[in-house]
């Protein structure tokens, strides 16, 4: 068949690796969807463009940036780039007058082995929930969020020391290389696509939810040594695990950007924070001692523990630890 015309909707760094792949392999994208440039600065008067509108613009790709799906205007513009396929990678839920749009249909990338994870943050909630493995999705888009039937699916282990960065990291490389396969099988006539229902096992299916700050707060009597570990990680570099200390003498939040696990130290049996407020802060909790390795003060830059300490003495708040 003749080559698609193809309209890529994303917005962040994620997912300008599959546009740029996509771009290299010689596929004929027509036109971008990305959300409206984000006001920013003190006076929020200064318009910062989305990474995927950035890469566009630089490749003289056609940028459209609706502030609603459903807007006439843009349903005019989008149809007057005449797409037989669209693909959706970290962007948002598309109404049905847009997906049924192409006569190819419109696909999605997602950052899970679904049906597992669906939702706004299938990378975080791997990790919090301490599994061993991930993946990356392709399927075609319906009525509902993340239930469309699959395309392919290929897995990645999650290390011990992974954080949510370092898989983000190989899920977008990765990522990119499925949506290009996933390309070629739409447009040779070869892509099967499989109702989710054939993926459910006797496993429950966890979701992915949306992340807010209430979320991040490590609530310590909540956790083991291994929860507490993950549970960071999985929200690390952003948007960061925290916990309310005294940092002298006022009490504020401190967020937890890297920790290391001590099982093999005897904890007290009780969940407390303890310092020599020189070298270490250390959570006692089941399962052995969390040591604190990198952290950030309200307010202050973020550093190695030890030099934290080196201005500041930290507590416990033992009623909210």
């Amino acid at each position: 068949m003749k080559q698609s015309r193809i309209v890529f909707m994303g917005t962040p760094d994620f997912a300008v690796q599959s546009l740029r792949r996509l771009i290299e392999e010689g596929f004929n994208v027509v036109g971008v969807v990305t959300m409206p440039d984000k006001p920013i600065g003190r006076h929020h008067d200064v318009l910062q463009s989305s990474p995927v509108k950035k890469f566009a613009s630089e490749r003289g790709i056609p940028v459209l940036q609706p502030e609603k799906l459903r807007d006439e205007t843009f349903l005019a513009e989008l149809k007057a780039l005449k797409p037989d396929l669209q693909i959706v990678v970290a962007f948002r839920m598309l109404p049905q007058v847009v997906w049924a749009l192409p006569p190819l249909g419109t696909f999605n990338l997602h950052a899970a082995l679904l049906p597992q994870y669906r939702g706004a943050a299938p990378i975080n909630w791997a990790i919090i929930n301490g599994d061993t493995e991930t993946g990356i999705t392709t399927f075609f888009l319906d009525e509902q969020i993340d239930t469309g039937r699959i395309i392919l699916q290929e897995s990645i282990p999650i290390a011990l020391e992974d954080n949510a960065e370092s898989v983000h990291d190989k899920l977008m490389m990765q990522g990119a290389e499925l949506v290009v396969k996933t390309v070629r099988l739409i447009e040779d006539g070869k892509a099967t696509a499989t109702d989710q229902s054939q993926f459910i096992t006797d496993e429950p299916l966890r979701p992915a939810p949306k992340i807010f700050k209430d979320t991040c707060q490590i609530k310590w009597q909540e956790h083991t040594l291994k929860s507490a570990y993950d549970f960071i990680r999985g929200l690390s570099p952003y948007p960061a695990a925290w916990t309310p200390v005294l940092a002298n003498g006022k009490e504020t939040e401190m967020k937890v950007y890297r920790a290391s696990m001590m099982p093999e130290a005897s904890s007290k049996g009780k969940v407390e924070l303890t310092s020599d407020n020189k070298t270490y802060i250390h959570i006692s909790l089941p399962g052995g001692y969390l040591s604190l390795d990198e952290v950030q003060l309200a307010g202050k830059k973020r550093m190695p523990v030890a030099d934290l300490l080196r201005g500041t003495q930290i507590l416990g708040r033992d009623s909210l630890l």
